[in-house]
């Protein structure tokens, strides 16, 4: 073997671990999603009654159309990130539209919390699948946000508020946003697309950096840092966004890893962290999963769940750091395969993977 044909093995190598990653970061966002959606709004006593002291154990399911599949249910975080990922597509890698391209993905996203099923001949690209059209308690920011600014809002500089639901920091900032940091731009550029694109829907500083901390995360996961190093890094980034505008996410997630390193991973230590209602709280609870059971998926996906708070939501976010940590082969296989839309999420994965922005 030559010289040349070694660096192209590695090269195709590093590529293929790349991509598994990326695959995993998408489905297994859908699949955290789809095991936290019918236990949000319950308290974590009710939770445990009803599935037992280990938790949220088993994924739910429905039957399918064909009346023999049974599928487990996305939401709003799933359904967004795609919408995500497809405003990045859909730039045709020119980075400068990133945030127009966003914003007018979110509008078709709104367009499918309006309406029953694909209508008219518009519905090109995801407005043609209809599985996505099901509204299953979406955030009211991110609906009332798109909602009163059909036309593309203008950006607030780092540090402060911004114009569109000034003082909210929900977690749909956060939710949304893998697909930021699985198009290879690195921490810094990933976060400011992040950061931007979430300030379409929540105006709070602490909101859009949580988001842009995401992002931030994620590539260095995707790229193959080790967890622990790749959160260090992003807490340091965090800190530096001026105005103090980190300061609440840094906070959080300092509190994440100091809970995971008592090694005790119980979900009232997940209560200690927060409840995932908030941008930050909800970054810092997945996070705080990925350290607290690092060997095993299906308990870190079980930890990040059963809790008193947004659970498809902090489910969601601990789905992507998993699947982008370690690949789609690591997640729970019985889970991964059992979420609705996979084939969508895979093709999607597929295309960002090959995305380069300019």
């Amino acid at each position: 073997m030559t010289i040349d044909q070694m660096d192209q093995n590695t090269t195709m190598a590093a590529y293929l671990a790349r991509s598994e990653r990326v695959r995993g970061c998408l489905v297994g966002g859908a699949t955290g999603d789809a095991l936290g959606w019918p236990v949000e709004f319950q308290g974590l006593e009710a939770i445990l009654a009803a599935h037992g002291q280990d938790g949220v154990t088993e994924l739910p399911r429905r039957a399918g159309r064909a009346g023999s599949d049974r599928l487990a249910e996305v939401t709003d975080d799933t359904q967004m990130t795609l919408f995500t990922a497809e405003a990045l597509l859909w730039t045709g890698g020119r980075r400068s539209e990133v945030r127009a391209a966003a914003h007018a993905a979110y509008q078709r996203w709104l367009r499918t919390q309006r309406l029953s099923g694909p209508e008219g001949e518009q519905n090109v690209g995801l407005l043609g699948e209809p599985w996505l059209y099901a509204s299953r308690a979406p955030g009211n920011a991110c609906m009332s946000g798109l909602r009163d600014h059909p036309e593309l809002p203008e950006v607030a500089p780092f540090g402060r508020v911004g114009v569109v639901n000034s003082n909210s920091k929900g977690c749909g900032t956060v939710m949304r946003s893998a697909p930021f940091g699985l198009v290879g731009v690195g921490p810094e550029e990933a976060f400011r697309l992040s950061a931007e694109a979430a300030q379409l829907t929540h105006g709070h500083p602490t909101g859009y950096v949580a988001a842009g901390a995401f992002a931030a995360l994620v590539d260095r996961l995707v790229s193959g840092e080790e967890p622990s190093a790749a959160v260090a890094e992003t807490i340091q980034q965090a800190a530096s966004a001026p105005l103090g505008a980190g300061t609440e996410t840094v906070e959080a997630l300092e509190r994440a890893v100091r809970l995971a390193a008592e090694g005790n991973a119980g979900f009232d230590t997940v209560e200690r962290v927060g409840l995932g209602w908030i941008a930050e709280e909800c970054l810092a609870i997945a996070v705080h999963c990925v350290l607290a059971a690092p060997a095993d998926p299906r308990r870190a996906l079980t930890l990040s769940v059963t809790h008193s708070g947004d659970s498809d939501s902090t489910g969601a976010v601990c789905g992507n750091l998993l699947g982008a940590a370690h690949g789609l082969s690591a997640l729970p296989q019985d889970w991964a395969a059992g979420v609705e839309g996979v084939p969508t999420l895979l093709r999607s994965a597929d295309l960002l993977g090959a995305l380069r922005l300019a």
